[in-house]
């Protein structure tokens, strides 16, 4: 029998949260090996993933957790999130993730959601502690075809844990073009008009800012625009314009992604969407399908997945385990929510192998199950303490005698 100097029971109970060195023992590594049967040690050191070997029960570590055979993942991707930017939705003063510009006129790609970031949002915990390690920060959607940027960020608790190259968002749905005058075409006039203006002096600029300028110049150079489009006319209308403007593409939403599959997949365009999408929500949807990822994937089209919310975020893996059940592989979902993110969106290294970013979680069950939980979350080697608002407010509140409220056992 292998000998482990300490359970994660013990890691727990004694408040540690953070190690020098930490082996996870006993790990079932499904995000890289098709059989359950091996299991592996992982040795992170330094936050980082040092080893991963069959058997490194002999090499010293401060601490040691013995996954007893449960699967062990990269920390998931969150999806398209407004989280640590948006805290209450109904309190217009804790939502930073809009820009509303009814007053200038200007279009405002300079707007730069990092700014408001709050590393410090109830939020954060309460998706962190279901397995999730990072996210794309989202400028939502205003009354402009641009809406600003973001980028990945951590969901470490850190003021800078932002990652990877900026990310520019465009409007270019039904809902877009009804903010402007009623009609779609009238974003790709204004697309079309704004990218004119990168060759403009700043003192000729009518659309944008010179500041304005200088970000949508420095995301057409280094970044990738996000472009939300769920028809298929108007997706391959972005495959066009980001072939003409020589754009980093990808598409969010992509309800009808599935009819143009194959121009897709010669643009090498990745699709992000919602695998819950099976019912027309707009006439911008009325090819919506359950297995739209299975059939992107099968054309060779790269997907990743997001809810579409934030105090919701940690449900994706829900949503995801339907892509599964629906024709997408196994461990094509899981790298959709581990490493291809982190990839795409130019963050760090984020797989089961030497040199990765220890952020990781270990599982009760299969991951994309309904029925599954994390049971440890890792971030940057460190021990999660998997404490929340809402398991505080549990602790709290939860009633241990009949006829006795919590809050008046424990006040």
């Amino acid at each position: 029998m292998r000998n482990l100097f300490l359970s994660v029971v013990l890691l727990l109970s004694s408040g540690i949260t953070s190690a020098e060195s930490l082996l996870i023992a006993n790990a079932s590594l499904i995000e890289r090996d098709s059989s359950s049967d091996v299991t592996h040690d992982i040795l992170i050191s330094d936050g980082v993933i040092s080893r991963i070997a069959e058997d490194l029960t002999e090499t010293p570590a401060d601490n040691v957790i013995d996954a007893a055979g449960r699967p062990v993942t990269s920390a998931f991707f969150a999806g398209i999130t407004a989280l640590g930017l948006t805290e209450i939705g109904m309190v217009s003063d804790t939502v930073d993730s809009q820009l509303m510009d009814l007053y200038t006129g200007l279009i405002h790609p300079e707007f730069d959601v990092r700014d408001a970031f709050n590393p410090h949002s109830s939020a954060i915990p309460v998706t962190r502690i279901e397995g999730f390690g990072y996210t794309l920060l989202a400028a939502s959607p205003g009354d402009r075809p641009l809406s600003g940027h973001g980028s990945l960020v951590r969901l470490d608790g850190g003021y800078n844990s932002f990652e990877g190259v900026p990310v520019m968002y465009a409007n270019v749905d039904g809902a877009a073009g009804d903010k402007l005058g009623g009609s779609r075409a009238a974003s790709w006039m204004l697309l079309n008009a704004i990218f004119a203006e990168l060759t403009t002096p700043d003192k000729d600029l009518k659309l944008i800012t010179p500041q304005g300028k200088s970000a949508l110049s420095a995301a057409k150079k280094n970044g990738i625009f996000i472009f939300r489009a769920h028809r298929a006319s108007d997706i391959v209308r972005v495959l066009a314009f980001a072939s003409e403007y020589n754009l980093q593409a990808v598409i969010s939403g992509g309800q009808e992604a599935w009819i143009v599959r194959q121009p897709l997949a010669r643009a090498k365009v990745p699709v992000i969407i919602n695998a819950l999408d099976n019912l027309p929500q707009s006439f911008d949807a009325l090819g919506a399908r359950l297995d739209n990822a299975a059939l992107l994937h099968e054309a060779g089209v790269t997907v990743l997945f997001t809810s579409g919310e934030t105090h919701n975020a940690r449900k994706l893996r829900q949503v995801v385990g339907n892509a599964v059940a629906h024709g997408l592989p196994h461990k094509t979902a899981l790298a959709a929510m581990t490493s291809i993110p982190a990839s795409l969106f130019g963050g760090i290294e984020r797989s089961l192998q030497s040199g990765s970013r220890a952020d990781l979680v270990i599982w009760s069950g299969d991951p994309l199950d309904v029925t599954s939980a994390a049971d440890s979350v890792i971030i940057g080697g460190a021990l999660d303490t998997m404490q929340s608002r809402q398991t505080k407010l549990l602790q709290r509140y939860l009633s241990e005698e009949p006829n006795k409220g919590r809050a008046y056992i424990n006040p």
